[in-house]
């Protein structure tokens, strides 16, 4: 009966060696495991990296010596995947830069398919659309840059900024060289067609391309804000001091539209009051003529004037929204600026009417020329 007994407490104290031994082991295995560079994932893996591991006391005899020995707590392990929501500004934003690309494009075909547009109305127009292509593609890649690129890479925020700000300066640029165009095509309606106001209007192009070109490098050349956030203005990266040069700049070029509108208007009534014959006729087109440009006016002030003027007064502090809010009615400029200086005319429209259907409306080849078609 002792031999019995004894040899009972041999195994027992051999099973408490062997639960030891194994127990050292996967405390080994799990130490070595977390320092290499693969991830075991399976929930049937007793060693994974997931599954935690807590002391428990032996299940045998209560009268005998406790082992503590490592259990694992067998639980789901939980992997927390971090997903960038989408803001619906910059949705909205995405979806206004296709639609003015879309605009614009067509546009553009149908200047470059039609040899009989090439006047320098017509140059500035396509000028004015190829800068709103521009800032449409540009709100587009901005919108991949965010959610689907690496935005924290530096040359890709740059590059972003600069054609941003490249294509929106030449859009409102192009839109005082169409008003420039008006005027001149009124005070000097006898000379405007000379081959004089061609190679201006030419000038004029290559030199509003040039100086938005600089203007977009700017950020790109050092004048940013990417190592102080403190100096950043609304739109990071550009700084605040360029925001407020670009904003002043916008509002310039605003009153001097109002001055070149108010003197068109003037050259149209003074018109009107010549031509005593056709008073009736030239009475209405003149006031239709009048209306369509203020109309012209107001819109483009009410797309820009509010993100110039919060430029201005506010920076990177200022809550977001408000950048968004600001921004979207300025982007908008260029979904409307095809209507306004390309669908209206009534040249293109003859185009357009042409590629589409083959004919062109009577009422629309009977229609007479007035100042309000370009």
């Amino acid at each position: 009966m002792m031999v019995w007994t004894e040899r009972r407490s041999n195994i027992f104290s051999l099973r408490h060696l062997l639960a030891m031994i194994l127990s050292l082991a996967a405390v080994a295995a799990m130490s070595s495991g977390g320092g290499s560079g693969l991830n075991y994932s399976s929930p049937l893996d007793s060693f994974d990296s997931s599954t935690s591991w807590i002391l428990g006391e032996d299940p045998s005899n209560s009268s005998e010596p406790v082992v503590r020995t490592l259990t694992p707590d067998l639980q789901p392990a939980t992997t927390a995947v971090a997903v960038q929501e989408v803001n619906p500004w910059d949705v909205a934003l995405c979806v206004t830069g296709t639609l003015i690309s879309c605009e614009n494009a067509l546009v553009i075909a149908v200047l470059f398919y039609t040899p009989t547009l090439r006047a320098p109305m017509f140059v500035l127009i396509g000028s004015l659309a190829a800068a709103d292509l521009l800032a449409g593609l540009g709100l587009i890649l901005n919108f991949v840059f965010t959610y689907l690129v690496d935005s924290s890479v530096e040359y890709v925020t740059l590059l972003s900024v600069a054609l941003l700000i490249s294509a929106f300066s030449a859009s409102v640029l192009n839109i005082l060289a169409i008003t420039v165009d008006r005027y001149l095509s009124l005070y000097n309606a006898l000379t405007y067609h000379t081959e004089r106001t061609v190679t201006f209007t030419y000038v004029m192009v290559v030199l509003i391309w040039a100086s938005c070109l600089a203007l977009g490098l700017l950020p790109a050349l050092g004048w940013n804000c990417l190592r102080d956030e403190s100096a950043c203005s609304v739109c990071r990266p550009v700084t605040k001091a360029n925001a407020v040069a670009l904003a002043v700049t916008f509002l310039l070029v605003f009153a001097l539209m109002m001055q070149l509108y108010l003197q068109i208007c003037k050259i149209a009534f003074r018109h009107a009051q010549q031509i005593a014959v056709q008073h009736q006729f030239v009475a209405m087109s003149t006031t239709k003529g009048v209306s369509t440009l203020s109309a012209i006016l107001c819109a483009f002030g009410a797309c820009w004037l509010p993100f110039a003027m919060y430029s201005i007064v506010a920076d990177s502090s200022y809550p977001a929204i408000y950048t968004y809010a600001t921004v979207l009615p300025a982007t908008c400029c260029s979904v409307i600026n095809p209507i306004i200086y390309a669908f209206r005319n009534p040249d293109i429209q003859k185009s357009l009417w042409l590629a589409c259907c083959g004919c062109v409306p009577s009422n629309l080849s009977l229609r007479p020329r007035t100042s309000s078609d370009v």
